[in-house]
């Protein structure tokens, strides 16, 4: 295995910032990931309204780091090809979603057991492969993890906020 290829996809999908169109083409897969996401999340009782959580400044600023860059760097600039990057980009699309998907069954079981609960749920697991697969096809389509970051970022800041996502994790 050539390791130089990841080293390369990595820093690449780092440094490149999306087109005016690419932008256009994130913005139409994040409306589409967020509204599959919605309807998964609110039709299985996932998802709940609530008042917000206060912490909200703090919140924004972990959830960048945590889970944001630090799942979309391996599993989106690591494993996810570019756009010229792979002569099978949908196994590899499909490997990163499925391995990204089992990452939160990984931390429910070893480091995070108060999370059991949540993210061994198939609803849960289901809305994290459609918010994986959302992020590989923008990463694919662009050369870019940033679109994926801000995605993955606003969605765990409004589901930990407003959608039950703090309360269901203490």
């Amino acid at each position: 295995m050539n390791l130089n290829i990841y080293r390369h996809r990595l820093l690449t999908s780092l440094r490149t910032l999306p087109s005016p169109r690419g932008w256009v083409f994130c913005l139409a897969v994040s409306a589409a990931t967020l509204a599959l996401m919605m309807v998964i999340g609110f039709v299985t009782g996932l998802y709940r309204l609530q008042p917000t959580e206060p912490g909200l400044a703090l919140r924004m600023l972990v959830v960048f780091f945590i889970p944001a860059l630090g799942e979309e760097i391996p599993f989106r600039g690591v494993l996810t090809p570019g756009p010229n990057d792979s002569a099978r980009p949908r196994l590899e699309i499909a490997l990163s979603t499925s391995l990204y998907t089992l990452w939160h069954v990984f931390e429910a079981v070893t480091f995070l057991p108060a999370a059991a609960p949540i993210f061994l749920r198939p609803d849960f697991l289901l809305c994290c492969a459609v918010l994986g697969l959302g992020c590989a096809v923008m990463k694919r389509r662009t050369g870019s993890i940033w679109p994926a970051v801000i995605l993955h970022w606003a969605l765990v800041v409004i589901w930990q906020t407003w959608l039950g996502g703090v309360s269901a994790l203490s």
